[in-house]
């Protein structure tokens, strides 16, 4: 970024003032929340992660430095305001699907459409698009998902969302649109497959490893320095014991010698007698 685009340092400051009012307001919904999905708390804390994010771009912009702040995806659902006791629900459902080996997908439709002795005389099975619609009118879509490989196809990410509504839908009343008009506010689960999951599980396993390492080797160092300090110990208690065999050595034989010759002098008068 050139010099003339990065944002000023007043610019910058009035960012992290943002930051520490919405930290205020944030706290403050937090000690008045009227239970656990205050929508009050909620838009509080959209705020503060808009503040957040908007100060980590001009602090990265004109100084080259971040934050430590997470901010959540905007795939986060708000919190659920749909009735306690719902009387009717709706299961939406998306697979995404590459087609990795369209010859192995039209084989199968082939198969298929071979085996309807009612199926028209025009080949739908010789296209990828034929082929798809052969197949997904042929098998349901949980069949497909766990054969997807038999069928020529690679899985990608996958969404169920679960909705609440006060009161079933009319027939055919939302066939034209059936995605348009999901409340995010009534959706009372969901549930996500993607291989961006295991990427950040991998992640955390290779940093958890990485601590385990470091830990490993602070406890080897740790184990050197015992065995060093030990064969210090073990070399000056050595010395203290030869200094103390030594001296009991040169005690006991001073010891012996005083009384050998002791013996020797009280010996000599009666030797000196007998020879008389």
């Amino acid at each position: 970024m050139s010099d003339a685009a990065q944002p000023t340092a007043a610019e910058v400051r009035a960012a992290a003032e943002a930051v520490k009012t919405a930290l205020d307001r944030h706290l403050a919904a937090v000690e008045r929340r009227s239970g656990e999905e205050d929508p009050a708390v909620y838009d509080a804390f959209n705020e503060l992660a808009a503040a957040a994010e908007a100060y980590d771009e001009l602090l990265y912009d004109r100084y080259d430095e971040v934050t430590p702040f997470e901010i959540p995806g905007e795939d986060t659902l708000p919190p659920y305001t749909g009735p306690e006791e719902p009387s009717a629900l709706s299961v939406l459902i998306r697979r995404d699907y590459a087609v990795a080996e369209p010859q192995r997908l039209m084989a199968q439709a082939r198969r298929v459409e071979a085996a309807d002795e009612e199926a028209p005389d025009v080949e739908a099975s010789g296209t990828v698009h034929g082929a798809l619609g052969l197949l997904f009118g042929e098998f349901e879509p949980d069949e497909i998902a766990s054969r997807h490989k038999e069928f020529g196809l690679e899985e990608g990410d996958s969404t169920l969302w679960v909705t609440a509504a006060d009161e079933s839908a009319d027939p055919g009343e939302w066939l034209q649109a059936p995605f348009e008009e999901v409340d995010p506010e009534r959706v009372v689960c969901r549930f996500d497959v993607s291989t961006v999951f295991d990427e950040e599980f991998d992640d955390d396993i290779e940093d958890d490893e990485d601590e385990e390492d470091d830990e490993d080797r602070d406890d080897e160092d740790d184990e050197d320095r015992d065995d060093e300090d030990g064969d210090a110990d073990l070399t000056e208690l050595g010395g203290d014991l030869d200094t103390d065999l030594d001296t009991d050595l040169d005690t006991d034989l001073d010891t012996d010698l005083d009384t050998d010759l002791d013996e020797d002098e009280d010996d000599e008068p009666a030797r000196l007698e007998a020879d008389r």
